[in-house]
């Protein structure tokens, strides 16, 4: 699992510009290769850490130690409630769904639920919004998936502060990362084709675990983000609650001209790997200009890698929805990005 430099990043005034760089005496570079990109690169990841506390270090890692408490067969599928060990004390609660024809190593997708109470059971099939049951569906076409409870929701009550954390932000990518290597660690899974997927807070948070885990080849993100600057008239307060990350209002007073990282550059540090983008017309919550501000900014970078074809979006008239047009394109792009 990969490890990143927490060295204070330089401050870069303009986000959306991702094609410059600083270096160690602050002079602005071109972003004109590769290797240029990656100091642009851990720059973001660095400045991402100091709005959601520093990314765990290996003395985290310790045993998944997972324990199935029920399995249920479906209709080419079975579903296994289980938890795993993210850290010392700390049992994540999850379903697993294991294709029944997943006899030898194939793919395998991480599965991130929105903004509900009933957390992970939501894309596993098991309440409300069938245009929210991703985790099932792919298992039907024969994805392995891991549908994990984000804290606070579903089966886990757990206090991220109590535990050291600054952002349940942080500890949402450090739990994800981990359900990612207990997907590898599955006989049924290839553990070089593993994806991840989520709507709304599960949009973001694939964002996020993408950006810090390079071992995730697809990203798909619905209704998930859009600029900070575009994000309710540029009022952050709802990305600083306890449930994201309260350096938004303590250090950086909700105002994204003072933040030290955008979404403009979290799409950025996912390239050239294959993200697609569900932004509807009418989403009240993430407006559609500062999607496509974002993806825009983002797109010189995947042309470093000759890489535009793997950010794609896609528009539905409707709200903020995952609808199933979408969703079979959805599925598509992830076939293809972990054939």
């Amino acid at each position: 699992m990969p490890r990143h430099d927490t060295t204070p990043p330089p401050t870069y005034p303009d986000h959306a510009n991702l094609m410059v760089w600083i270096d160690d005496e602050g002079r602005e570079r071109p972003v004109e290769t590769v290797e240029d990109w990656r100091h642009r690169r851990t720059h973001i990841l660095a400045s991402m850490q100091l709005v959601m506390g520093e990314h765990p270090c290996a003395a985290k890692m310790v045993p998944l130690e997972p324990e199935v408490t029920d399995e249920v067969r479906g209709d080419g599928w079975t579903r296994r409630k289980l938890t795993f060990v993210a850290e010392e004390g700390d049992r994540v609660p999850a379903y697993l769904f294991i294709p029944d024809a997943a006899r030898e190593p194939g793919p395998a997708m991480l599965c991130l639920h929105q903004t509900t109470e009933i957390g992970k059971s939501q894309p596993a099939g098991l309440g409300d919004k069938p245009n929210l049951h991703y985790a099932r569906e792919l298992a039907e076409r024969g994805f392995v998936t891991l549908a994990p409870d984000y804290p606070g929701y579903g089966d886990y009550h757990i206090d991220a502060y109590a535990m050291g954390y600054v952002a349940a932000t942080m500890k949402g990518i450090w739990n994800h990362e981990r359900a990612v290597d207990l997907l590898a660690s599955l006989d049924e899974v290839d553990s070089s084709r593993i994806g991840c997927i989520g709507h709304s807070l599960g949009g973001h948070n694939s964002l996020y675990v993408a950006a810090f885990d390079e071992r995730l080849r697809v990203a798909v993100t619905s209704c998930g983000f859009n600029s900070f600057f575009k994000y309710m008239g540029g009022d952050l307060t709802g990305w600083s609650h306890r449930g994201y990350m309260p350096r938004i209002a303590e250090r950086y007073g909700c105002d994204p001209a003072q933040m030290p990282f955008d979404f403009t550059e979290i799409l950025g540090t996912i390239a050239p790997r294959a993200v697609f983008v569900n932004a509807p017309t009418a989403d009240g919550n993430f407006e559609l200009s500062g999607v496509t501000d974002c993806l825009d900014s983002a797109r010189p970078v995947y042309g470093l890698y000759a890489a535009t074809d793997r950010l794609v979006a896609a528009h539905p008239e409707c709200g903020h929805d995952f609808p199933p047009e979408v969703r079979e394109r959805a599925y598509a792009f992830i076939a293809s990005a972990l054939a």
